[in-house]
């Protein structure tokens, strides 16, 4: 193997690839990236056996060959080294490294001992755009069950529709759902459930590419599926995980579809006024009531703790429908307020028994439901 590329590029490439490389005391391989150089393509690779990344970069390219070296070594070395040309050379068990004054050789092990990435044909892909993809896992990830008794809730539910691709996360106690257009691609109806794990890589492979201001320029994200396995391609990497088995919950049961109050309130007053209050509620139970004065075009937030005290927020509303209040934990309410991506927020609500439904103003695209605490 014989390679020469920019230092750019290859930091970038090992960005993208080596954070999932981890120790792994029966598989201590898995902690290498994989180097390899096929019909004068560069290809880096990791894998963590649940989640397989590979990118394609463009070198100089005299001979063709196969190594892995440790991934978190070889990612701090090329970051250090100056943005010029990198001439790479496999020499035995060594990976010779070179650029104008610098000279290095990492040992490795042989490309022999690397685990099989699977791969999926590229066919039928779902296209959709990158920035939205992004901002819709950073939306809905953060719902997601964290207990290993439930595993069909413990990933990210996606239904890919005619014209859309719907995003939904719960915990039992409270649930997001974002709606994004499909860009382009298959039309094929499909429901399935996706680790939030792989969500969450993909989003941070997707901060390593500097994207343009532009939408329009931002990129498409291809999605490919098979029966258990799903594919995203974007730039050149390809990162592929397994489903997750079952059936996720018919959540849109539990969203109520009429209520008897609306209030809409500034976000980032009502972000404030629920942060005050967090500071005085119950350990363990994270409680604040929200009083709806349909009167006073209000809302009162209150919370009281025997250990540090009570406090009381007032801030402005506007109010339709019948005064009412509701008991929430302060946790969620403030995870949807942070999420919803926009300066007015929208409550609606029947009773102080029943789902909180939170979204933004004017858009249809994001819902927030959360769970009473039942006094």
């Amino acid at each position: 193997m014989k390679i020469s590329c920019t230092q750019e590029n290859l930091n970038q490439g090992l960005m993208v690839v080596s954070h999932i490389a981890n120790k792994n005391t029966n598989l201590p391989i898995l902690a290498n990236t994989l180097i390899k150089v096929e019909e004068k393509v560069l290809t880096l690779s990791a894998t963590n056996l649940e989640i397989g990344v590979t990118i394609q970069l463009r070198s100089k390219v005299e001979d063709g060959g196969e190594f892995t070296v440790d991934a978190r070594l070889l990612t701090n070395y090329i970051s250090l080294l100056p943005k010029e040309r990198i001439d790479i050379e496999l020499g035995g068990d060594n990976l010779k490294i070179e650029c104008q004054k610098q000279k290095t050789k990492i040992k490795g092990q042989p490309a022999s001992d690397f685990p099989l990435i699977p791969k999926i044909k590229k066919e039928k892909p779902y296209i959709i755009n990158s920035r939205d993809f992004k901002e819709a896992i950073l939306v809905v990830s953060f719902a997601v069950s964290t207990s290993e008794t439930r595993p069909e809730i413990s990933g990210v539910f996606m239904g890919m529709e005619k014209e859309n691709i719907i995003l939904a996360a719960t915990d039992s106690y409270r649930l997001a759902e974002k709606k994004l257009k499909l860009a382009e691609g298959n039309k094929e109806e499909r429901k399935i459930i996706i680790p939030v794990k792989t969500l969450q890589e993909l989003s941070r492979i997707l901060g390593v590419f500097k994207e343009d201001e532009s939408i329009e320029e931002a990129g498409n994200i291809e999605i490919y599926l098979t029966e258990n396995q799903i594919m995203f391609s974007y730039n050149g990497v390809d990162l592929i995980s397994r489903l997750i088995e079952g059936q996720y919950p018919d959540y849109t049961q539990i969203i109520p579809t009429n209520f008897k109050t609306q209030i809409i309130a500034n976000n980032l007053d009502l972000i404030k006024a629920v942060k005050t209050s967090s500071l005085f509620t119950k350990s363990g139970i994270y409680d604040v009531k929200l009083d709806f004065n349909g009167d006073n075009k209000e809302i009162i937030i209150t919370s009281s703790s025997a250990q540090t005290g009570e406090n009381t927020s007032i801030i402005e509303a506007d109010i339709v429908g019948e005064s009412n209040s509701i008991v929430l934990n302060y946790h969620y309410l403030l995870d949807g307020l942070q999420n919803i991506g926009s300066e007015q927020a929208v409550i609606e609500i029947n009773d102080g028994n029943s789902p909180c439904v939170l979204k933004p103003k004017g858009k249809d695209d994001y819902v927030y439901i959360i769970m009473p605490i039942k006094q």
